[in-house]
């Protein structure tokens, strides 16, 4: 805990952005960390809740009333140690988590939760500054041999633990630079690659070996998946080099809106536009996909559309209009009815604030286009009632729309790579692999010998720290069954 009567002396402090004016004109970051007696302030509010419900709402269980004490008293070098301590990737967590620890926060209740994930920002960013991140290459090595397929969090959390447990790891990825849907999905103004590149350079001094270009598995991928890749290796190669196979390749293939008009130009996948547009900036070139000048209609309410949404108007988008099927959230909720659970309720995150129509309820009916080319989109609203949706007679309209792009998630891994590998899948195409142990198998092994799952690939589709938990817990689980024991 922080200060005992903190949370009645202090209020919450938000951190600050920049100007909507000035961040629009680049892809920068423009959230800046709470400077030192912000963060030690913030931390005062932690209060002696007794249980401490945060904890058990971050799927990492960070040790949040132990770090915020430190913070509070000023001793930054030992909360960076308690942060790491549960956490491979502050930096990620601490920008882009939507941070259920704030909704199970005891004093979210009946007043503003603790800025957990700003202080957490600021602790990480401090760490760095200070030269405190530094490399943790094992005292021993063991002689055993790890692949891990996939470098987004899952992958990279699982290759760090390893590494520093004495395995010498590998990591593969299809694309052209390390970080999976973190590199290449989430927009720079969001997540600086910089800061993956800084991870990854500890990661190399630990032993981690990384590979790019390289398919697994497959050479078939599913519609809408980017794939970079010069060199195939297959299932039988890694098993027969490497003692442990780790999947961690996520669940990329997207939801799809097949109605009439898809096939027109302008109509795209929502990563198609993110991933080239992270690569023009990464490489100063430009993003086949314009959308200076245009109308954008983005389909998908969650927070890859809002990724959307800030990219069209950094291109300078003539109009942003955001869509969802699902009927618009409570403005507020009833905490008493929701806490310590994340609660459902109207979010409006800075892309929004840049300029965007948002309407809910509606369904997408076709896509209206001259000479292959998209021009405008159907739509008709929908009414709920008790769980399920029907469309409002006499309610359609057309909105104009140059791009249109799809938002609506993702289904399932690729299902050709799983079946190359020979894996079980549960009931949505996702690997089947328990967390649990049982006399057959360890945690998160999967019915092929010597593979395990972790992340998005088993669990399906879901939050970058229910990523990095998986990562850490199957790693436990590969270095007990390489070694035969706990350690």
């Amino acid at each position: 805990m922080g200060k005992p009567t903190g949370f009645m002396e202090y209020q919450r402090i938000e951190e600050t952005k920049r100007p909507v004016a000035e961040r629009l004109k680049n892809y920068r970051e423009f959230v800046l960390r709470l400077m030192d007696a912000e963060a030690s302030i913030q931390a005062a509010r932690c209060m002696d809740c007794g249980i401490p419900f945060c904890t058990h709402g971050c799927p990492l269980n960070n040790i949040i009333p132990d770090w915020n004490d430190l913070v509070y008293r000023g001793n930054w070098r030992e909360a960076i140690d308690v942060l790491h301590a549960t956490n491979n990737f502050p930096e990620v967590t601490g920008r882009i988590c939507p941070a259920p620890c704030e909704a199970s926060c005891t004093a979210n209740i009946n007043l503003d939760a603790v800025g957990i994930k700003s202080i957490e920002h600021a602790i990480i960013d401090k760490a760095g500054e200070e030269g405190w991140v530094l490399p943790r290459p094992p005292k021993r090595k063991t002689g055993k041999k790890v692949a891990v397929i996939g470098s987004g969090p899952a992958g990279l959390a699982a290759a760090q633990q390893l590494a520093r447990a004495g395995h010498e790891v590998t990591v593969f990825e299809k694309n052209s630079r390390i970080g999976g849907l973190l590199r290449y999905g989430i927009p720079d103004f969001k997540l600086d690659k910089r800061l993956i590149d800084w991870r990854m350079a500890q990661m190399k001094a630990e032993g981690v070996t990384f590979h790019t270009k390289v398919l697994v598995g497959t050479t078939a991928l599913s519609k809408g998946i980017i794939n970079d890749a010069t060199k195939t290796i297959g299932p039988e190669e890694l098993c027969g080099k490497f003692d442990a196979v780790v999947l961690a390749c996520g669940a990329e293939v997207p939801r799809d809106l097949p109605v009439q008009g898809r096939d027109l130009k302008g109509v795209h996948f929502a990563l198609e536009f993110l991933i080239a547009q992270n690569k023009a900036v990464a490489s100063g070139g430009k993003n086949p996909i314009n959308a200076k000048g245009k109308h954008v209609v983005v389909i998908g309410g969650g927070d890859t559309g809002s990724d959307c949404v800030g990219t069209a108007n950094r291109h300078g988008a003539a109009s942003v209009t955001q869509i969802e099927l699902l009927p618009r959230p409570p403005e507020k909720e009833d905490r008493s009815m929701t806490w310590p659970d994340y609660p459902a309720k109207l979010r409006t995150s800075s892309s929004h604030e840049e300029g965007c129509v948002r309407v809910w309820s509606i369904l997408t009916k076709e896509f209206i286009g001259e000479k292959g080319q998209l021009s405008a989109i159907r739509l008709a609203r929908l009414d709920w009632k008790d769980g399920r949706m029907s469309e409002i007679p006499g309610s359609e309209f057309v909105v104009k729309a140059d791009r249109v792009f799809l938002a609506m998630g993702f289904t399932q891994p690729v299902g050709e790579m799983l079946d190359a590998f020979g894996v079980n899948k549960d009931g949505r195409g996702n690997i089947l692999a328990a967390t649990d142990d049982s006399p057959e198998r360890k945690p998160y092994q999967t019915s092929a010998p010597k593979v395990f799952a972790a992340g998005d690939v088993r669990r399906g589709q879901s939050l970058v720290v229910w990523a990095i938990h998986e990562g850490r817990q199957c790693a436990r689980a590969v270095d007990e069954f390489l070694m035969g024991a706990a350690r």
